[in-house]
């Protein structure tokens, strides 16, 4: 055999082990690990996903709800799996970009530890207050909080989500003193805030939505720059004047660092193919969520944005996740 033959089959030999992975991902069940609770919005939208996806690739996609420390216990669980795609991670804000600057330690960088597939959803926030708060515009909320410093307290669905982020970015710009409650989720903080042990939150619209029109929860601004049709009678912070106030909560889709770039791209693929079906778009629109489907690299420069906006106001209020 010549040299240069034998230097062809050493390299197909060198190649066709990456190939063939790509190939044959996934050669087991995978495990889909959501850091918060059944019923909650991540969970509805990676349930939709993962039912897809096991369509599309003829494996189960098992979900694992694995709640706790604000979604870090769930993230940590991936971030520390075998990097080979099949264990795959439904992260938000939190625990996908801002946690490390909330946290004293984590046991996991999602910088280092975690790699983006897809930015799967994003969804605007509504400032909604009990009946008891006497604010019937954002306006007079900010003066009521401003001349009640530390009385009120808001809720949040845990450290580092939009809910809490939001919030701190109004009390730093506002000058305003709000306790913070954190919570796993949406629906324990929207029961606690209708029975009055919590005076306000920033909340995907469609979670308190039916609250608003029951007269149970007053709505005051919508955290887009524009009005969000769902509720279109609500103004946006950019018509208030308080632009800076737009944010965003979001939901990715992220798998161990390491992890093959063809299994990642298999994995994007198929995701945005799912994500920007009629049914799915209707259906995560029904919960306020609008698809993005973006790429890997678009999903981690959204992450980079995220965190050098965040991070300033974390440092700027002093907010921290105890």
């Amino acid at each position: 055999m010549h040299a240069w033959q034998k230097t062809l089959l050493l390299l197909a030999m060198l190649v066709v082990p990456w190939g063939a992975s790509g190939q044959t991902y996934p050669s087991k069940p995978v495990r889909l690990v959501i850091p918060y609770p059944a019923g909650s919005t991540p969970d509805i939208v990676g349930r939709t996903l993962s039912s897809k996806l096991q369509e599309s690739f003829g494996q189960p996609f098992v979900v694992e709800n694995r709640t706790g420390a604000g979604g870090n216990i769930g993230a940590e669980a991936v971030a520390k799996a075998a990097p080979d795609g099949h264990t795959l991670l439904i992260g938000i804000n939190g625990p996908a970009a801002i946690n490390k600057f909330l946290y004293k330690s984590l046991s996991y960088d999602s910088d280092r530890d975690l790699m983006p597939i897809s930015l799967l959803a994003s969804s605007p926030q509504m400032l909604v207050v009990t009946p008891a708060v006497p604010a019937s515009s954002f306006k007079d909320f900010v003066d009521h909080v401003r001349g009640n410093p530390g009385r009120l307290s808001y809720g949040s669905v845990g450290s580092g989500s939009a809910s809490h982020l939001t919030m701190e970015l109004l009390k730093n710009d506002a000058k305003l003193f709000i306790v913070h409650i954190p919570y796993r989720g949406f629906p324990p903080a929207v029961t606690d805030m209708l029975g009055g042990s919590i005076d306000t939150m920033f909340a995907i619209i469609p979670a308190v939505l039916p609250q608003v029109r029951a007269g149970k929860m007053k709505a005051l601004a919508v955290t887009g720059l524009k009005r969000s049709p769902l509720a279109a009678e609500v103004p946006s912070v950019a018509e208030l004047g308080y632009p800076q106030l737009e944010s965003l909560a979001w939901i990715g889709f992220l798998a161990p660092a390491g992890t093959p770039q063809e299994v990642i791209g298999r994995l994007n693929g198929e995701t945005v193919r799912t994500m920007r079906a009629a049914d799915v778009r209707e259906a995560l629109g029904k919960q306020g969520f609008e698809v993005v489907a973006s790429s890997p690299s678009e999903f981690s420069a959204w992450i980079r944005a995220e965190q050098g906006k965040w991070s300033k106001v974390i440092k700027a209020s002093g907010a921290t996740a105890d």
